[in-house]
């Protein structure tokens, strides 16, 4: 579903999960400026396997065929690690269509979220308390035969991105849309052939100020 992160947002994937700034993490690595990443950032280099052997012996925990290729995971170990969830600072009624044009901000790990494709924030009001607002919500796109009625679905057509329950309705064409606070936002009837993508929502990370 992601396009495959280019050489430097692989490097700056690292920089930002070991909270340096580039030029510590040049430093720290046994480069003698943070310029010899700030190329790979202009695009005049790529990650050289001598590079890539600097950082991985700096921290084993990342995968070198990632590093280098993209491919894969950016971690070695899967399992130990748990899963790693891209996670965009973007409200997900506003900006879920472009997300194949933009690098995550983060990884999240959360070992019971299986298959989750990516995270993203939920501003809205409609789910009321099933799904506050500034909630982080874990999504896995699934095609339209897998729609359960009666679960909560992050639902793309043609002229409205929503976060909704899906319940059906009187035709077999037409989804009816529905919000957890009912008293204040209406359902919304939606022809199932104007959907272009739906979004399962496996779980929600309520973060409270």
């Amino acid at each position: 579903m992601r396009q495959k992160l280019d050489n430097w947002q692989r490097i700056e994937c690292i920089v930002r999960w070991t909270n340096m700034t580039v030029n510590y993490f040049a430093h720290h690595i046994g480069l003698p400026r943070g310029e010899n990443l700030y190329q790979i950032k202009k695009g005049n280099n790529g990650i050289s396997r001598n590079l890539a052997d600097k950082i991985v012996a700096k921290f084993p925990e990342i995968s070198l065929p990632w590093l280098l290729t993209g491919e894969g995971r950016m971690f070695v170990d899967e399992k130990q690690s748990g899963q790693q969830i891209p996670f965009y600072k973007f409200d997900v009624e506003s900006r879920i269509s472009e997300i194949d044009t933009e690098m995550p901000d983060q990884e999240f790990i959360v070992p019971p979220l299986i298959d989750c494709d990516l995270a993203m924030l939920y501003n809205g009001k409609a789910m009321g308390c099933s799904v506050p607002s500034g909630s982080v919500v874990f999504l896995k796109k699934i095609s339209p035969e897998a729609v359960i009625p009666g679960l909560e679905y992050v639902i793309v057509s043609q002229k409205i991105v929503t976060l909704r329950i899906i319940r059906t309705s009187g035709q077999e064409t037409e989804w009816r849309l529905v919000a957890a606070d009912r008293e204040n936002f209406d359902d919304i009837f939606i022809r199932r052939s104007d959907v272009k993508e739906i979004y399962r929502v496996l779980g929600v990370l309520n973060i409270k100020p």
